[in-house]
């Protein structure tokens, strides 16, 4: 089994940035590919971004350009910096793991994310 730990969501005005990070613990040898999604209230959850242990990233279009994902093999941590934050960024970020490409079989709690007009 693997657990993922997020910390770093909070309040920040539109404009603004943070940073997320998501730490892996358990069997993480079963980790190939590591990601954020983000669930907003009355919405379904939506992919935001994932990186791969060879370092290769896939982005949602919605944060091209804005949100950057990082990886630490060694640590087993993943990061997302996230600049440029709108409203429409409010959200619930969870972070997830898989053995495979598009596989999410680990999940963290999540962080609440808002972001202020």
């Amino acid at each position: 089994q693997v657990q993922l730990e997020e910390s770093g969501g909070g309040l920040v005005q539109a404009g603004g940035s943070l940073r997320l990070s998501c730490a892996a613990s358990g069997r993480t040898s079963n980790i190939y590919t590591m990601g954020w999604f983000r669930q907003a209230p009355g919405k379904e959850r939506e992919f935001v971004a994932a990186i791969r242990s060879d370092g290769s990233t896939l982005y949602a279009n919605s944060v091209k350009g804005r949100f950057t994902i990082s990886r630490d093999n060694a640590k087993n941590t993943v990061n997302l910096q996230m600049n440029s934050l709108k409203p429409e960024d409010t959200a619930v970020y969870s972070c997830a793991a898989g053995p495979a490409r598009g596989l999410w079989h680990y999940w963290g709690q999540g962080t609440q994310v808002t972001v202020s007009s």
